[in-house]
C-alpha cells in the first residue's frame, strides 16, 4: 500500500552568521540554496532575546539584494567603498539553542558535522565541532565576575561527543512510530492539514501548491519526544517565535551502523542508542529515580534493518526492535564520600505503594504498549547484603502493581542471578540468555513494514507461527518492550542485550526473507558484525555514565577471551574508579547546567556553592505536590483502553494535535527525498560516497581466501576471517587501550568541499563537513612487527587467488587467440549490412567475421529514436517561438490555474 504522505525535509541545513553592530543576521538556506529564510537578533539588548522571524522564503536573487542593501545601510559614512557595514561571522549547519547564565544570551552554533548512518535516505549526523557566540555588543554589556566559570561549566559537556541530528528523519522516536505516523488516513492529513493552515505560522508557505488535480503530497514533521531531546531547555525561548525548521533537536548516545552483503545485496543494521535527558547524570551520583518516574541512566536501544537496495520508506523493507535499559526504579543511592569500590545501597524513602514505580511503568506503557518484562540481572544471594535490597523491594513494587493491572497487560518480572551463572563452570550463561531472548521476543514481537514473505508460508518455521506482537495488513508491530537492569546498567545489562538484540536480528532477517530459519549462530560473520556494534555501543555509554569502557565484554562471558584482556579488565576498573571519585562531581554539574536544572540567578547561590542537588532533580522538595494518583488505578486511564498498543502510537485527537501537516506539490524539495540524498546539483566523488567507507561484512570480516562460502551465516573458525574477533583485533586494541570511545574519537582530518553559491554572499563558502567514514571506531596502529604479521595473513599469493601469476610473460599462442578475441568484438559491434564475402583475412593475418544475421532497431546494440507526439512537437515550436517573442494566445486550463493562483496569493 502506497504511503498516504512523506517526512518534511528541514529548509535550513546552511547557516551563515551576519553580523552589524546592532544586529545578528542569521540567514539558513535548504542544502541546495534555493530557498532562504532570515533570523533578525538584536545586540542592543544587554539581558534579553530578542529575535525576530520575517516570516518569508526569499530566492537567492532576493537574498543578495537585501544583504547588499543591509551592507550599504551600515557603512560609516554613506557611499564609502573602502569599508563593509555588514561582516560575515561563521557558517554552520545548525542551531543548537540559547543560553544565558549571568549576562546576555549566547547562541550555539554546529560548525562541523559527519554523517553517521543513512536510514532510508535520511542521514544522521554526528556533531564534531561547535562555536558559542556572545550576542550582545560591547556597548551595552554589564559584566558578572562569574560569568566566566559558568560558560567554562557548560563546555564542560563536550557537543563533539555522541551528539547525533537529523535534518528529516525524528531520532527521538523508533522507526515504528516514524513510519506508523506516513500510513495515517488519507482522511485524517487532509482534516489536520485545513487546521494547520489555518493556525499557519508563515502565510506564504502553501504559495506554489497546485490545489487542482490531487497531485499534492502530504508532508508530516512530528513533535519530538522530549525525554530523549538534550537541547530542549535550549531552544525552548524560540520554539514559539520562529519557523520549525529553525529547531533542530538533537539526541546523545550512540550511532552506529554496518553493511551486512548477502551474496551482494546489501543490508544495513544501524544501532541507536537515545540516552534519557531526565534525570541525568554520572553513576554514583544519579541512582534509581525521581519523583516523576524518570530513572537513571536510561538508555532506549533500537536495531534496524533495512534492505539497502531500495532506499524509499514507502516501497524498501524495514525492520527495528526496541529494548531499553536503566537503574532500578526506587528512591536508593549509594554514599560515595567512604571511598569505597563498592559504597553500601541505601533506600531513601519509604514508598509502600510503589508510587515513583507506577509512574515509571506508566510511562513505559503509554511509550512501548504491553507487556513491559523486567530482566534483573543483580545478585541475589551474598554474604552480606548488597544488591539483593534493591531485588526484594523491586519484586515487592512489581507484585503490588500487577494487583490492579488487566491479567492479560501484567508487568512480567524476570530474576536471574548472571553473576553466579558466570562463576559456575556448569553453566553457559550465553546459552541461559538465549532461552531467556527466545522468550522475551516472542512475546513482544518486533516491528517489520511488509507482510510475511512467501517464503515463510511455503517452509513454516514453529518458531514463526508463535510470533507476538500485533499483526496489521501491511506488517508487524513490536508491542511492549524489554527493560534490563543490573545494578550499573552497564557490563551485565550491555550483554544481555546483545544476546536479546542477536535473537532479534534473526526474526528481522527472517521476516525479510533473507535466511531460512530465524536462528543465527556465533562465529558467522553477521553476528561478530553485530557484536562489533554492540561493544562499541557499551563503551560508549559506559564512557558516558561510568567514566570508563566496558570491563566484561560478550567474549568475557563466552569465556574465550585472551589472557591479555585481564589487564585491560584491571584498568578499565581504576579507571572508572578515578573518574567516579574525582572527576564525576564537575561532570554532573555541567550536565544540570545544560538540560537547564539549574538556572543561574542573581542573589542566590551558585552551582558550586550547593552541597547537593538533590532537590533540583527532585522538585516535590521545592514546592506542594499536586493531588497524588489512586493507589489502585495508577496507570493513565486513556493509556490502559488501547492496549497493548503503545498509545503515542495510537491515532486519535490527542496524538494528531502533536504533528504538524502540509501539503506540498509531488516534486517540492521539503518532501524530496531522492533530490535530498543523491544531490544531482553537486559534484560527488565516489571515494566520498558514505556508503563505500562503512565497515561491510564482506571486507571486513569475510575470509579473503577463494573457495570459502561467502554467505555471512556460515561458522567460521577465528583464522578463517579477515578480521579475527580472537587475533588480529585482540592484537591492534593493545594501541588504542586508552581510546575515549569509538563513536567520539576523532575523526579524519576533514575535507572542505566548496558549494554551489560559494561566490555569493548569500550561501555557505566551505562546508567544513567531516570525512565520511561511518565507523566509529579509529583507525587503530600497530608498530611494525604487528603489521608485518598482519599483512603475512591477509595477503593471498597471486596465483592461489586468481589462478595465474599475472606478472609471467603471456605466450604468442595466448597473445593470438587474444587479438582474435578482441577483433572479434569489433566485428560485432561495427556491422556491415552490405553484401560481403563471408570470410576475409586481413594481412596482419587476424580473422574478420562478417555477421549474416540482421538485428533490428532498439537491441543491445542500437536504439530507436523515440517517436515524439503532435502534442509534444506543438509544445516545444511554442516555446521556440516564445524565446523570439512571439506569444501563443492562452487557453482555458491556463487562464484558471492563472485565476486560482491570483486568488490564494492576493485575495
Amino acid at each position: 500500500m502506497p504511503s498516504a504522505a512523506a517526512p518534511i525535509i528541514s529548509s535550513v541545513q546552511k547557516l551563515v552568521l551576519y553580523e552589524t553592530r546592532a544586529r545578528y543576521f542569521l540567514v539558513g538556506s535548504n542544502h541546495a540554496e534555493t530557498k532562504y529564510r532570515v533570523l533578525k537578533i538584536d545586540r542592543t539588548e544587554p539581558k534579553d532575546l530578542v529575535i525576530i522571524d520575517d516570516r518569508h522564503v526569499y530566492t537567492p536573487q532576493e537574498v543578495r539584494e537585501l544583504l547588499g542593501r543591509l551592507d550599504l545601510g551600515n557603512r560609516t559614512k554613506m557611499g564609502q567603498k573602502g569599508s563593509s557595514g555588514l561582516f560575515r561571522a561563521v557558517s554552520a549547519f545548525g542551531i543548537v539553542g540559547f543560553v544565558r547564565f549571568l549576562e546576555g544570551y549566547y547562541i550555539v552554533l554546529i560548525t562541523k558535522r559527519r554523517k553517521m548512518a543513512d536510514i532510508g535516505g535520511h542521514a544522521i549526523y554526528k556533531i564534531e565541532d561547535t562555536n558559542m557566540i556572545y550576542i550582545p555588543n560591547d556597548s551595552v554589556r554589564i559584566t558578572h565576575p562569574d560569568e566566566a566559570r559558568y560558560l567554562r561549566i557548560f563546555q564542560n559537556v563536550d557537543l563533539s561527543s555522541n551528539f547525533y541530528f537529523s535534518y528529516s528523519y525524528d531520532l527521538s522516536h523508533s522507526l515504528q512510530y516514524n513510519l506508523t505516523v506516513l500510513r495515517m488516513p488519507l482522511e485524517m492529513l487532509k482534516s489536520e492539514t485545513t487546521q494547520t493552515r489555518q493556525e499557519s505560522f508563515d502565510i506564504f508557505e502553501d504559495e506554489g501548491l497546485i490545489t487542482q488535480g490531487g497531485s499534492g503530497v502530504f508532508g508530516i514533521c512530528s513533535e519530538p519526544y522530549m525525554k530523549y531531546v538534550w537541547n530542549g531547555e535550549l531552544l525552548d525561548i524560540i520554539k514559539n517565535s520562529v519557523h520549525h525548521d529553525w529547531l533542530l533537536y538533537i539526541i546523545h548516545g550512540f550511532c552506529g551502523q554496518s553493511k551486512l552483503l548477502i551474496y551482494g545485496r546489501p543490508v544495513y543494521v544501524t544501532l541507536i542508542a537515545r540516552r534519557s535527558s531526565k534525570f541525568a547524570g554520572t553513576r554514583f551520583l544519579k541512582r534509581g529515580a525521581n519523583c516523576e518516574g524518570d530513572v537513571a541512566n536510561e538508555v532506549e536501544t533500537e536495531q534496524i534493518l533495512c534492505d539497502a537496495s531500495v532506499m524509499s520508506f514507502t516501497a524498501g523493507s524495514y525492520s527495528s526492535y526496541v529494548q531499553v535499559r536503566g537503574s532500578v526504579p526506587l528512591y536508593w543511592s549509594q554514599d560515595i564520600s567512604t571511598m569505597m569500590p563498592k559504597p553500601p545501597i541505601t533506600l531513601d524513602q519509604a514508598d509502600p505503594f510503589a508510587h515513583v514505580a507506577a509512574l515509571h511503568f506508566d510511562q513505559m506503557l503509554q511509550r512501548f504498549g504491553s507487556p513491559i518484562i523486567i530482566l534483573n540481572l543483580v545478585k541475589e544471594r551474598e554474604k552480606r547484603k548488597h544488591e539483593r535490597i534493591l531485588s526484594e523491594e523491586l519484586v515487592a513494587a512489581v507484585t503490588y502493581l500487577n494487583q490492579f493491572l488487566p491479567p492479560e497487560h501484567t508487568i512480567i518480572y524476570i530474576p536471574w542471578d548472571m553473576a553466579k551463572y558466570t562463576k559456575s563452570k556448569l553453566c553457559n550463561v550465553l546459552d541461559r540468555l538465549n532461552v531467556i531472548a527466545e522468550s522475551v521476543v516472542k512475546k513482544t514481537g518486533f516491528f517489520v513494514n511488509r507482510p510475511d514473505s512467501y517464503c515463510s508460508i511455503l517452509r513454516p518455521d514453529e518458531k514463526w507461527n508463535e510470533l507476538g506482537g500485533y499483526l496489521i495488513p501491511t506488517g508487524r508491530l513490536q508491542t511492549g518492550v524489554l527493560r534490563t537492569n543490573c545494578v550499573d546498567c552497564l557490563d551485565r545489562t550491555n550483554t544481555a542485550q546483545f544476546m536479546v538484540g542477536k535473537c532479534a536480528l534473526a526474526y528481522q532477517l527472517y521476516s525479510l526473507g533473507l535466511i531460512d530459519k530465524p536462528n543465527l549462530q556465533f562465529d558467522t560473520d553477521a553476528v561478530r558484525l553485530f557484536e562489533e556494534l554492540y561493544e562499541d555501543h557499551g563503551d560508549t555509554l559506559s564512557l558516558q555514565y561510568g567514566g570508563s569502557q566496558l570491563v566484561h565484554r560478550v567474549k568475557t562471558y563466552r569465556k574465550i577471551a585472551p589472557w591479555t584482556q585481564h589487564s585491560k579488565d584491571i584498568m578499565q576498573t581504576l579507571s572508572r574508579y578515578y573518574s567516579n571519585a574525582f572527576s564525576d562531581a564537575d561532570r554532573q554539574d555541567a550536565i544540570n547546567l545544560f538540560l537547564g536544572v539549574f538556572h543561574p540567578t542573581e542573589g542566590k547561590p551558585h552551582l558550586w556553592e550547593l552541597p547537593t542537588d538533590f532537590y533540583l532533580h527532585h522538585k516535590n522538595t521545592m514546592r506542594l505536590l499536586p493531588t497524588r494518583r489512586s493507589y489502585t488505578y495508577w496507570w493513565t486511564p486513556e493509556v490502559i483502553k488501547y492496549l497493548p498498543l503503545p498509545y503515542d502510537e495510537v491515532i486519535c485527537a490527542a496524538n494528531l494535535k502533536k504533528l504538524i501537516v502540509k501539503k506540498f506539490h509531488k516534486y517540492e524539495e521539503e518532501i524530496d527525498i531522492h533530490n535530498e540524498f543523491f544531490r544531482p546539483y553537486e559534484l560527488s566523488s565516489f571515494d566520498d560516497t558514505f556508503c563505500l567507507a562503512m565497515t561491510s561484512s564482506a571486507r571486513d570480516f569475510m575470509p579473503k581466501t577463494v573457495g570459502i562460502d561467502p554467505s555471512p551465516f556460515t561458522v567460521r573458525k577465528p583464522d578463517e576471517t579477515g578480521k579475527s574477533v580472537l587475533g588480529n583485533k585482540s592484537n591492534r586494541e593493545e594501541a588504542v587501550l586508552q581510546r575515549k570511545t569509538a563513536a567520539s574519537a576523532p575523526p579524519p582530518p576533514s575535507e572542505e568541499a566548496v558549494s554551489s553559491s560559494s561566490e555569493d554572499d548569500s550561501g555557505t563558502d566551505r562546508e567544513e563537513e567531516g570525512s565520511v567514514s561511518q565507523r566509529s571506531t579509529p583507525v587503530k596502529m600497530t608498530d611494525t612487527g604487528d603489521s608485518a604479521k598482519v599483512t603475512e595473513n591477509v595477503v593471498q599469493p597471486m596465483k592461489e587467488v586468481y589462478g595465474i601469476n599475472l606478472s609471467d610473460g603471456l605466450s604468442e599462442d595466448d597473445l593470438s587467440i587474444y587479438s582474435r578475441f578482441v577483433q572479434l568484438g569489433q566485428s560485432q559491434h561495427k556491422q556491415d549490412k552490405s553484401n560481403q564475402p563471408l570470410c576475409s583475412r586481413c594481412p596482419d593475418g587476424v580473422i574478420k567475421l562478417t555477421p549474416i544475421s540482421a538485428f533490428s532497431q532498439d537491441n543491445i546494440y542500437e536504439v530507436q529514436p523515440p517517436r515524439v507526439d503532435r502534442k509534444s512537437t506543438e509544445i516545444f515550436q511554442a516555446h521556440i517561438q516564445a524565446s523570439q517573442g512571439v506569444m501563443q494566445p492562452l487557453g482555458k486550463e491556463d487562464t484558471s490555474v492563472y485565476r486560482e493562483y491570483i486568488r490564494n496569493r492576493y485575495l
